[in-house]
């Protein structure tokens, strides 16, 4: 029900069978042409509905990696920023030690 169709192939007519003279080359028999397998493996047919809902996944796919990201790039800003707030209070607080000597 699944599998597709395939016409039947074209045969050529067969050849009319006259006796050979001299003048004319004898006909040399060819291999027929090879016929295409048909393939046991299922088809995937998208309906509206399935295509729809691949697309829905494919999008939700995209925010949620894109979210990842975002939420990964975030927390790496927010590590360096502290850790140059840190630097700088470092900083002052051993500058100031050093005048208090």
């Amino acid at each position: 029900m699944f599998t597709p169709k395939y016409p039947t192939p074209d045969t050529p007519p067969a050849p009319a069978l006259t006796a050979p003279s001299a003048a004319a080359p004898v006909p040399v028999a060819q291999a027929p042409a090879p016929v295409a397998s048909v393939s046991n493996r299922p088809t995937v047919q998208l309906t509206p509905g399935s295509a729809l809902a691949l697309a829905a996944g494919g999008g939700a796919v995209v925010l949620v990696v894109g979210a990842v990201l975002v939420s990964l790039l975030l927390a790496v800003a927010i590590t360096g920023m502290s850790v140059a707030v840190v630097a700088v209070v470092l900083r002052s607080l051993l500058k100031d030690f050093d005048k208090h000597r």
